[in-house]
């Protein structure tokens, strides 16, 4: 049955009446009877259960190791997850290893939890994950670092790492966050930095051996730390100088004295899941998610993703087509989500829509294509999505002038813009998102009014073209988020607008906008100042996050719990000044608090990247002209989707 038919069983709204409800949605066989019992006083119990479809059940005597899946937020969200969809199939696919889910309870269920005494527990088999062997979590925004310590003290396991002696469970993370670890590291034992699919595989080798041979915990560390992208934060020490900059990071015990990122060359040969797990509830995104390439060849100066992501690797057509669909028929999914940071640059788009569509028009599947190019939006791509259900598009121009966005490398112009809208009018779209960032560097006021005059020359595109839409009405929808300076990007030595600025700059944008035909919609302020505080931030911020948390912080990143107040007075408590690690322009000389990682990206290019950026001079994206940034030296010399040989 389709998925539609799946979710009409959810019961996502019963609350009590879940009593009612048959045992085999949650199987009952192997969830804890003290977790049963709740499950019909909280408003999602289907978040709690597990014994959806697809999902991995094993005797637990049969295997080695049993890894716990932590996403430090609600099940909808981490459900969404592609990450953890890839590496919950590639850790079951080993015979000697069973990967559980768990997400972070919401309030209702920690309140009961905690009332009686239920520790955090896995999905699968219903089974505390304190006994685990190992804790892996997926950091993908800085504001979860609550969530994960709020996690493991729900386990009954101490949140700091010193405090945890024994080898299991070990404790892991990786993800975007992984860039710059050092504010979590106290909490977490190893990170792993990079792709996941082979370095996963190599520490849980090392686990099962270690365990296997009663080694300690001390003992696995140090020999994981030999492994190509696994940072043990333990094994280095850390110096500041008077002004509270870092003075110098130096290893111990033989560890590498920078870890350099693991990639996978081979995107045709990666694993990749055949089967989804279908959840019971609507979930954020809630559809077939396929890569069809790692990386960007862009160089968007804000862009972290960019630059943590190179270089470029494609998946050929006739994988991508595939694995769409084995999942499409595994799970009764009707929609198909192309999934890369700029989906218009897969370099054989066409051939692959045409491949995608020969079977799902038929089938009655929606291909969605996220993350398109306003300067990358042929005709025969207009005509291609035509052929599928139509949603809103969405497009990022991130600036409002030209010289801003020459100032962050964009390289899309206002003419470009308008002439992609002219042709998703044409082609029967009516409404348009449009991304956009204030607080960038350099910024003006009369760059944020340039928010507001291109999005009306948007609304004027649609009403001048003859070929609109019939009857119907255009609504451009800008999203606006602030500016934060993120590890290695160009813009990683900048300072962040302060609550103040950002706040004059939104209250602008709202005055210019002059028609209903556009609506506004902004990031919370007080959560991007404390997302640049822990972006760029030190060990030193390990105890003010320990604080807030012990004060009741998480959830930091959702606006009915985030307490920005609470965190003020933490800074405050601990002697440390958030606009220190926010608003401060650093200087090229200054040791970073990641300098000691290595993500491919040669400091030296950022350097020149971010001089650039005052002189509103951009560079040609890599397919134009190798610009030597340095990321080809970790696959073999080779970068973008073609293989070509970059000599630097």
């Amino acid at each position: 049955m389709r998925k539609s038919q799946i979710s009409d069983l959810s019961y996502d709204k019963c609350g009590p009446m879940w009593a009612s409800v048959p045992t085999f949605f949650f199987g009952s066989d192997y969830m804890k009877r003290e977790v049963e019992k709740i499950l019909g006083l909280v408003q999602k119990p289907a978040r709690y259960t597990g014994g959806e479809l697809n999902e991995v059940i094993k005797n637990k005597d049969d295997v080695d190791l049993r890894f716990a899946f932590c996403f430090p937020d609600t099940y909808e969200i981490g459900m969404s997850n592609l990450g953890m969809k890839i590496l919950y199939s590639l850790i079951n696919a080993r015979d000697d290893a069973w990967c559980e889910r768990v997400f972070a309870p919401d309030v209702d269920m920690e309140d009961i939890m905690r009332e009686r005494n239920i520790p955090l527990f896995a999905l699968e088999s219903g089974d505390y994950i304190r006994d685990f062997d190992a804790i892996g979590f997926s950091l993908g925004y800085e504001l979860c670092y609550t969530n994960v310590l709020n996690m493991l003290d729900l386990a009954g396991l101490p949140v700091l790492s010193k405090d945890r002696t024994s080898l299991t469970p070990i404790v892991m993370a990786g993800g975007a966050c992984a860039c710059n670890p050092e504010p979590i590291a106290d909490f977490v034992d190893l990170f792993q930095l990079g792709d996941g699919e082979e370095m996963m595989n190599d520490v849980l080798d090392l686990l099962r051996e270690c365990k296997k041979n009663g080694e300690s915990k001390e003992e696995f560390l140090k020999k994981a730390s030999q492994i190509q992208g696994i940072y043990v934060p333990s094994l280095y020490d850390v110096e500041y100088n008077d002004d509270g900059t870092v003075k110098c990071v130096t290893p111990k015990e033989n560890a590498p004295a920078k870890v350099t990122k693991r990639i996978v060359s081979d995107m045709d040969n990666i694993f990749y899941p055949d089967k989804f797990v279908v959840p019971f509830i609507d979930i954020v995104h809630d559809r077939v998610v396929t890569e069809i390439f790692r990386g960007c060849t862009r160089g968007c100066r804000f862009c972290q993703a960019c630059f943590l992501n190179r270089p470029i690797r494609e998946k050929s057509v006739d994988v991508i087509n595939e694995d769409c669909k084995k999942l499409c028929a595994s799970s009764g999914y009707d929609e198909i989500s192309l999934c890369s940071l700029s989906s218009s640059d897969y370099s054989e788009l066409p051939e692959l829509l045409s491949e995608l569509l020969s079977w799902a028009t038929k089938d009655k599947i929606n291909v969605a294509l996220p993350s398109l190019r306003v300067d990358n939006f042929p005709e025969e791509l207009v005509k291609k999505l035509n052929e599928v259900r139509r949603s809103g598009l969405t497009f990022a121009p991130e600036a409002g002038t030209q010289r801003l966005r020459d100032v962050i490398n964009k390289n899309v112009t206002e003419a470009e813009v308008l002439e992609t809208s002219k042709k998703a009018f044409a082609g029967g779209w009516c409404a348009v998102k449009l991304y956009f960032m204030i607080g960038l560097p350099t910024e003006t006021m009369e760059d944020v009014e340039g928010i507001a005059q291109l999005a009306q020359k948007v609304v004027n595109a649609f009403y001048y073209n003859p070929d609109k839409p019939k009857g119907k009405g255009v609504n451009v929808s800008v999203s606006a988020s602030s500016f934060v300076p993120k590890p290695f990007t160009p813009f990683q030595w900048e300072a962040q607008d302060t609550p103040e600025m950002l706040e004059a700059k939104q209250n602008h944008l709202r005055e210019s906008v002059t028609t209903k035909k556009v609506t506004l919609k902004f990031h919370k302020i007080p959560i991007s100042f404390l997302e640049g505080v822990l972006a760029r931030g030190d060990r030193r911020l390990g105890e003010v996050i320990l604080r807030a948390w012990q004060k009741g912080c998480k959830f930091d990143s959702w606006d009915d719990h985030y307490k920005f107040d609470v965190w003020m007075e933490t800074f405050e408590e601990c002697g440390l000044d958030p606009r220190f690690y926010a608003s401060r322009k650093r200087e090229f000389t200054e040791v970073l608090p990641w300098d000691h990682l290595d993500y491919g990206i040669r400091r030296e290019f950022l350097e020149n990247e971010c001089k650039k950026a005052y002189e509103a001079v951009t560079t040609p994206q890599c397919r134009e002209n190798c610009a030597a940034c340095g990321a080809n030296k970790l696959n073999g010399g080779k970068c973008d989707a073609f293989g070509k040989s970059m000599v630097q």
